[in-house]
């Protein structure tokens, strides 16, 4: 057997899969967790792929904005409690602020940056992991910038100002009254936190999760039986409206769910009286991609693995 007891936990998180269909597909994929992903998927037995987006670290994402510029820092710690510890607060308000400073997206340039009381911000996490007693760590972080207009910030379900567990930016291109923009960005911010796109567009889409998705889908195609080109026609069918549904400028807006995001952004340039580009985006939430350790649930999945 060539998984443990974590992955099948890790799988049932990521699919919504009862447990026996889990262990199936992983002996079935002798322990690849993301080939299960893709066979319970094809199967239809997963749940939407969005639950791949569960929260798997502790610690806070935080974001500021400084004229036209914004950042989105992530810092893990190891419990949810360090995370409401005003000292960590501090550390992760203070390291998004000194993230406006740097140049590109690089987290160990960040680390050698001047905090603000002095040293580094790679001095400053040492100190706090030997006063705090826990590990912690800076991830990552993403900055956007426009040359006019505004970049607005959003923090969904706020631990402090600023500091929460989705944080979102958006950057609007535009000559229109900064008020129009604040509105439009706050409004565009909160869909993309609930909505979570995974590309600007649909040619930003990473090309390598276009070719498993059309992978599943000629799987699901082929198991209806139909002729070969009416199968064609399911999967590119399936492709487009994967597109349509994960690139935010065509998704629908959740306030009204049926006006695609590029015209709300249009609307709101003709009502502002300038032309309004949504130029990009960030969405952080927090634990994105890492694995939290095996809970005491762990007991349960290790029986069902044994048996």
């Amino acid at each position: 057997m060539a998984y443990t007891a974590a992955d099948v936990k890790n799988l049932r998180e990521r699919t919504g899969a009862g447990m026996m269909d889990c262990k199936k597909a992983l002996d079935e994929t002798n322990g690849d967790l993301e080939a299960a992903v893709d066979a319970l998927r094809a199967k239809g037995l997963a749940a939407a792929a969005k639950k791949s987006s569960r929260t798997a670290a502790e610690g806070l994402v935080g974001v500021a904005v400084s004229g036209t510029k914004g950042v989105a820092v992530e810092v893990n710690s190891e419990t949810d409690f360090v995370a409401k510890n005003d000292q960590f607060q501090d550390f992760v308000r203070k390291t998004t602020e000194v993230a406006l400073g740097v140049s590109g997206d690089d987290v160990d340039a960040l680390k050698a940056a001047a905090y603000p009381d002095g040293g580094t911000v790679a001095d400053k996490l040492t100190n706090n992991v030997a006063t705090i007693g826990e590990n912690q760590q800076v991830r990552r972080l993403k900055t956007v910038e426009v040359s006019q207009g505004l970049v607005v910030p959003y923090m969904h379900n706020a631990a402090a100002p600023n500091l929460g567990k989705i944080g979102v930016l958006v950057a609007l291109e535009s000559e229109a009254p900064a008020a129009a923009l604040e509105a439009l960005g706050k409004q565009i911010a909160m869909h993309i936190a609930a909505a979570f796109p995974l590309a600007l567009n649909a040619d930003d889409l990473d090309a390598d999760l276009l070719a498993r998705e059309r992978k599943i889908a000629e799987e699901k195609a082929a198991e209806s039986g139909k002729p070969e080109a009416v199968q064609a026609k399911m999967v590119d069918g399936a492709i487009a409206k994967y597109a349509k549904e994960n690139a935010l400028l065509s998704q629908v807006f959740v306030m009204d769910n049926k006006t695609p995001i590029q015209q709300v952004v249009d609307q709101a340039g003709k009502d502002a009286g300038a032309k309004i580009v949504l130029k990009d985006y960030v969405r952080f939430q927090l634990g994105e991609g890492i694995e939290k350790e095996v809970s005491d649930f762990a007991a349960e999945v290790a029986a069902a693995v044994a048996g």
